[in-house]
């Protein structure tokens, strides 16, 4: 049966019912990482919850295209390869593969489509020149600008005040029209260590905004279904990407924009420039299951601000183990009335905390059979991507009990050095090891 999907659209501020441009295909567009070092769980927070937009869409019967871009030139990613003495190129996918493996290890699925905004350089070209010569664009002494004040309905997702004062959020030109004026295109200098591209405009290099309307267009089309981020993309970078693709499409960018909240640490957003950052890496190397992670994201609404504790994240991986307990061996029937509630729920703007209530409350009704409770729970992880099918009773290796028996024999000793270099080397062979008050429990690290 499909069900309706409705989504919370940030462009409207309203719940509106998804209807997409082809039938029942979706085509959606991810705004991906800028590859200059480690994805904090904040970043991955917004892949956790395009995946599971992905999947609640398949599970309600749509064909899905997906695009997540990589940023493989700008700014960060230049100074930071000249700190290292290495080309971008190298920096790039030394840090994709980083991501790839954080994103395998949390049940993300692959998007379809994963373009490099280094292999796009020449449609952003294209699209610069024909801005250029609408009078979209302008070019002052250290690029190419959009003029802001030609752009129609400009700041209409981030609700601006259009006769506030404001500042550039980014330095350019003195002899820019307008503070608001963005660059699409920046003249090369010798900060840029040669990362430039000729262009019949002057040698140079992209602007961040110009990157995603490129690459959107390329993989989706010109009008897309659904544009993702997080809320700190509403205003330069999603606004400015409407401002020039509409400019250059003449016709609207996005029909429904959907933004995810951050993730707080003692009351701030978690970002790289507060420092208060914490990677999958720091996760698995305390024990954790990136899946516990998982668990943890997709037990808050994505439009809730998400406060990361490690306390919370143990509670959440514990959750996941009992959780799994119910899956059997034998796979029965589906229930359709819990079904019906579970569609109902990741339909109304994905709401997993109440999905994840009533998969509860399934573990618990008695008056499921075992074998039922199991379908129905493998149905729901369709959407939760829990990895549930995988969790069915793990035999655990002879040669990880040994080294959990020495572990033991360690801490009876009290040798805490010798029990954490054990726990270390469980741990690196895909192992958790957790002590209970019924002794030691071993589960498979990223099950």
């Amino acid at each position: 049966m499909n069900h309706d999907l409705k989504l919370f659209n940030t462009l409207t501020r309203s719940i509106e019912k998804l209807e997409p441009i082809n039938d029942r295909e979706v085509r959606m567009y991810n705004c991906g990482p800028t590859v200059y070092g480690f994805a904090h769980i904040g970043n991955l927070r917004s892949f956790i919850v395009n995946d599971t937009l992905r999947r609640t869409l398949e599970y309600t019967g749509h064909s899905v295209i997906q695009t997540m871009n990589i940023t493989d030139i700008d700014d960060k990613m230049i100074a930071r390869a000249n700190e290292q003495g290495v080309s971008i190129h190298a920096l790039g996918l030394e840090y994709e593969n980083f991501l790839f493996a954080d994103l395998k290890s949390l049940n993300v699925l692959t998007p379809h489509k994963m373009p490099r905004a280094t292999d796009h350089i020449g449609g952003m070209v294209v699209m610069i020149e024909k801005l250029l010569r609408e009078r979209f664009a302008y070019k002052a002494s250290d690029g190419i600008y959009f003029e802001v004040a030609k752009a129609k309905n400009y700041g209409a997702l981030a609700h601006l005040d259009m006769d506030a004062e404001t500042e550039s959020r980014v330095e350019g030109a003195l002899d820019k029209k307008s503070p608001r004026d963005f660059a699409l295109w920046k003249f090369e200098t010798s900060d840029d260590y040669g990362n430039a591209y000729d262009a019949s405009f002057g040698r140079g290099r992209p602007g961040w905004h110009i990157e995603c309307s490129e690459m959107a267009r390329d993989t989706l089309g010109e009008t897309i279904d659904i544009h993702t981020g997080g809320v700190d993309l509403i205003f330069p970078h999603h606004t400015n990407e409407i401002a020039q693709s509409e400019a250059f499409n003449g016709k609207p960018f996005v029909k429904i924009w959907l933004h995810n909240e951050f993730v707080m640490v003692d009351g701030q957003k978690m970002s790289k420039s507060l420092g208060n950052h914490t990677t999958l890496k720091t996760i698995t190397e305390s024990g954790f299951s990136p899946l516990a992670f998982r668990y943890f994201v997709i037990g808050a609404h994505y439009r809730s601000k998400l406060n990361f504790t490690f306390e919370a994240l143990e509670g959440a991986q514990n959750a996941l183990r009992k959780l799994s307990e119910h899956i059997g061996e034998e796979v029965g029937s589906v229930n359709k009335d819990y079904q019906e509630r579970f569609r109902d729920f990741v339909t109304q703007d994905l709401d997993t905390p109440r999905a994840l209530a009533l998969a509860w409350e399934v573990a618990k009704d008695a008056s499921i059979s075992p074998t039922d409770k199991t379908a129905t729970l493998l149905d729901f992880d369709r959407v939760f991507g829990f990895g549930l099918a995988t969790r069915k009773k793990e035999t655990i290796p002879t040669h990880i009990k040994a080294l959990a028996k020495s572990r033991e024999e360690a801490r009876e000793n009290k040798d805490w050095a010798k029990s954490d270099k054990i726990r270390d080397e469980i741990n690196s062979l895909g192992w958790n090891i957790e002590d209970t008050d019924k002794g030691p429990k071993i589960s498979k690290l990223n099950s």
